[in-house]
């Protein structure tokens, strides 16, 4: 096999396993207990530009009926070949 179709085939196989990234990271917390509740939102763009991308922490509290928060979290997902990024807030309280 070419050494050209070889490098062709690895990068492609790199870039599919770059796709599934994810990346979950503390944004915020406060005193309050952890709690039973978890909502999300999520939101999807592709090319940096189309999508929804309503992932804000008031859709996340309406999602679980959170009143109370205690922890927020930010999660980032790389879509297929980096061509859209997925962000999702996840929210615990009571």
């Amino acid at each position: 096999m070419p050494s050209f179709v070889k490098t062709s085939l690895l990068l492609v196989i790199m870039s599919l396993l770059l796709s599934c990234a994810t990346l979950t990271v503390p944004v915020s917390a406060t005193s309050n207990d952890v709690g039973r509740l978890v909502g999300t939102s999520t939101g999807t763009i592709w090319f940096g530009i189309f999508g929804k991308a309503d992932a804000s922490i008031k859709e996340a509290c309406r999602d679980g009926g959170i009143r109370e928060i205690s922890t927020v979290d930010m999660q980032t997902q790389v879509l297929f070949l980096g061509l859209g990024k997925r962000y999702t807030c996840i929210v615990t309280g009571e």
